[in-house]
């Protein structure tokens, strides 16, 4: 979930649930085949083999243990996976695996918030002193200047809390099971004084830092204004409607419901993988602790990109956005970040829009491109500290989801 500089966080009708089944029942290979245009299946082999191709080439350079692609160009999906799910067995990744998606649960966030300044009921501008007195205070932090649109696009300077959890392979054994809860964490953040002064709307390049307590902060607003937990209101207003049946917030439950592929991290003080699958995600509130699938990811940015969940207004406050640090641009040219949602461009022109998500062990980048037709989720699990190794990963994935998204390029 946290984003440091090498493990960075990336409508067409949608399939009826009885063609989806009726599919899946047909994948008895990785992945169905597209229809490429005639002139792209001269140039390329059939989507089939290219996608497997693909995944074990990700898995040889950037070192990862498992991973999943899933690839829609219009009503068609492709699927493809490589490597074993789990190391002990040797058995393979699983079709349509449950999977923590980390920071992408922010976009889920701030669409509710949105909602709710479309209703009237908020306001960007609002203060978090307004809705939350009191909390974000001590060290420097001033609640008074800090704002909702500051929260949603990492722009107030809060210190990020989730840099001081352990991260070492010991460290995570001692709080792999702990509970916490949102005040908790913003109380860690506030021993800490902010890392820039928040940033004025008059600036069009703002300081910029990934900050996880801005999302938090973010869950308690929607928690004071309804009166109801931001995981409620996610439930009710977004995965209900959109019948994500497969996505939800499991607070202090660390099981992951199967199928899944486990998850590897290779801490610095030990040389072995840690099987990091089975964790309380509570530490990540309403920054990073859902679950979903590689479907119910695309069909929700899908729907968030088509206006099918915020009014045009509210949807292009989402999409106005700002550049992101140099550390950012390393791996990910011209990215920037609106209102929980990421934008980066595409080769051959046009855009990528969504939001990644890292956690121990786990990566995930996705994309829909701009007119909603082509979407790619790839999941990948067996990440590494070491900053050549992370730096190499990332620039693998990254590269692959443009090639996935832009294959006219």
């Amino acid at each position: 979930m946290s984003a440091p500089m090498v493990r960075v966080p990336g409508s067409p009708a949608l399939l009826s649930r009885r063609r989806c089944c009726a599919l899946a029942v047909a994948l008895t290979g990785s992945t169905i085949a597209l229809a490429p245009p005639a002139t792209a299946a001269e140039r390329r082999p059939p989507i089939r083999d290219r996608l497997r191709h693909e995944a074990e080439q990700l898995l040889r350079d950037g070192g990862y243990v498992n991973a999943a692609i899933v690839v829609r160009d219009g009503r068609e999906r492709s699927q493809a996976y490589a490597g074993p799910a789990d190391l002990r067995t040797g058995r393979p990744v699983p079709h349509d695996a449950r999977l923590r998606i980390g920071s992408a649960t922010k976009a889920f966030v701030a669409t509710v918030v949105l909602q709710l300044v479309a209703e009237g009921r908020l306001s960007l501008a609002d203060s978090v002193e307004r809705w939350l007195p009191g909390v974000v205070t001590g060290n420097g932090n001033d609640g008074c200047r800090v704002t909702v649109r500051h929260l949603l696009q990492h722009t107030g300077g809060l210190h990020n809390y989730s840099i001081e959890l352990p991260d070492t392979a010991a460290g995570f054994e001692q709080v792999r099971f702990r509970d916490t809860n949102a005040r908790e964490l913003v109380d860690a953040a506030m021993r800490f004084a902010p890392s820039f002064p928040p940033a004025t709307p008059e600036d069009p390049t703002p300081n910029w830092e990934y900050s996880n307590t801005g999302y938090v902060l973010a869950g308690m607003i929607i928690e004071r204004v309804t009166g109801r937990s931001w995981a409620d209101q996610v439930r009710t207003r977004v995965l209900r409607p959109l019948r994500l049946d497969d996505s939800y917030a499991p607070g202090g439950d660390p099981t992951l419901p199967a199928p899944y592929a486990h998850s590897y991290h290779r801490f610095p003080d030990r040389d072995a993988w840690v099987d990091t699958t089975i964790r309380n995600m509570s530490w990540g509130d309403a920054a990073g602790e859902m679950i979903s699938t590689h479907a119910d990811l695309d069909r929700f940015f899908t729907a968030l990109l088509g206006g099918r969940l915020l009014p045009p207004a509210q949807l292009a406050l989402m999409r106005t956005t700002v550049p992101m640090p140099a550390d950012f641009e390393q791996v990910m040219p011209g990215v920037r970040y609106g209102l929980g949602l990421m934008r980066q461009p595409l080769p051959g022109g046009g855009y990528r829009w969504g939001h990644g998500g890292d956690i121990e062990g786990s990566k995930i980048r996705m994309g829909v491109t701009e007119d909603g037709r082509r979407s790619v989720v790839i999941v990948v699990n067996g990440t590494d500290d070491g900053d050549e190794i992370g730096l190499r990963a990332e620039v693998a994935v990254q590269r692959l989801t443009d090639r996935l998204l832009a294959p006219e390029a």
